[in-house]
């Protein structure tokens, strides 16, 4: 009796110390939203370019970009996850650009295809969250067909709350789930 209450007590703080956390943050909504944005801005609100952004990029100072134009991770073309505030189709400024690139890049190939995906938090009924996700789908196809993409090449699909960026019940996990996404094949 004596011997097995500290082999307990050693073999629970084993065992917790095994179920401690990794270094590296997982899902972390307000990392993700950054990352996904791909661009670090200055207090001023310009870009940081230099040699960060070639060396993230691949490509050293002085070369270009030689590769899919839909993979530059400098070109607009590079975001395809496009954010909503709470309970909006509406779309965001600083997403217009991108948007309109990829609308533009459609137009000048007529060939390629793309399924936009419309997604939202997890508050609200399926129904609604389905609809609302087809409605932000939708607003991002009207500016991609205004930039001159044709109606056969963008399709619309909601997955609703169905289908979470980041598990969590806070802001910042909502937020990474209010989104539209460009898929291409």
């Amino acid at each position: 009796m004596r011997l097995t209450i500290p082999i307990l007590l050693l073999l629970v703080y084993w065992l917790a110390g095994c179920a401690g956390g990794s270094a590296t943050t997982k899902n972390e909504p307000s990392a993700m939203l950054a990352a996904n944005k791909n661009q670090t801005l200055t207090d001023e609100g310009a870009t940081a370019s230099g040699d960060e952004s070639a060396t993230a990029s691949g490509v050293s100072e002085g070369e270009t970009y030689q590769g899919d134009p839909l993979n530059n991770p400098d070109s607009p073309l590079a975001n395809k996850v496009f954010y909503f505030k709470f309970d909006s189709d509406e779309i965001q400024e600083d997403d217009r650009p991108s948007i309109e690139a990829h609308g533009d890049y459609l137009a000048k190939h007529p060939n390629i295809k793309v399924s936009l995906e419309g997604h939202t938090d997890e508050r609200g009924s399926r129904e609604y969250n389905l609809a609302l996700g087809e409605r932000r789908a939708n607003a991002v196809r009207r500016l991609l067909l205004l930039m001159g993409a044709s109606e056969e090449q963008v399709k619309v699909v909601s997955y609703g709350e169905e289908r979470p960026a980041v598990e969590g019940y806070d802001e910042g996990a909502w937020q990474l789930n209010r989104r539209v996404e460009i898929i291409y094949p």
